[in-house]
């Protein structure tokens, strides 16, 4: 049985550690951002940000997502399921692979991070109706107060201007999720972006 941590009244950057030490399967939620919850290996914790191996609702394999600590308001480790999901994952021979040393203090060093390991990324931002805004693209660009993406639409379509997405707007980044991946598959090689400023997305 796992055990229910509020993440409000404790530490949660030591129980995440000691999950990622002792490979313990976790379930998390962010009750002020989505409805459902995240499941999957920590593996990374940095002083803003947490990796998580994701593990999708058919075990499979669907990600890597960094996330902010204060946006997590419960943490299940091990989570209650966890006997079963892990023989469900070997016989699927699937094991969790993350990148050495990546970057988790800072919003920028998380981006170019993920810009460099992916084609395209997932960049979640806050909304006003207090839920996120997926964006998809590739990172083409970081400056001092933001970066840019050239988008994938939701029909798989290249953008030809860029986007900008300023640091503190940004609540989550996605890598490798399977969503973005079809999206990158359908849409081929992106096209020149033209001269311009930084037009508004196409959120997913």
């Amino acid at each position: 049985m796992g055990t229910v941590i509020e993440l409000k009244t404790t530490g949660p950057r030591a129980q995440l550690r000691e999950a990622q030490q002792h490979r313990q399967l976790v379930r998390l939620w962010r009750e002020d951002l989505e409805h459902g919850s995240f499941y999957g290996y920590v593996g990374g914790v940095g002083r803003e940000f947490l990796l998580l191996w994701v593990v999708g609702d058919t075990i499979t394999y669907d990600g890597m997502y960094v996330m902010r600590h204060r946006d997590i308001t419960e943490l299940e480790a091990p989570d209650k399921h966890h006997v079963f999901m892990e023989k469900a994952l070997a016989l699927k021979q699937l094991a969790p692979r993350v990148p050495q040393g990546f970057p988790l203090d800072s919003i920028r060093e998380v981006v170019q991070a993920a810009g460099r390991i992916a084609p395209v990324i997932g960049v979640h931002v806050d909304s006003e109706e207090e839920a996120e805004v997926c964006y998809i693209g590739r990172l083409i660009d970081v400056e001092e107060d933001g970066f840019t993406l050239q988008e994938i639409s939701p029909d798989a379509e290249w953008l030809r201007e860029a986007s900008f997405f300023a640091w503190d707007e940004v609540s989550t980044i996605s890598i490798e999720d399977g969503y973005a991946q079809s999206l990158l598959a359908v849409a081929g090689t992106p096209p020149p972006l033209t001269q311009g400023d930084s037009g508004v997305g196409h959120a997913h």
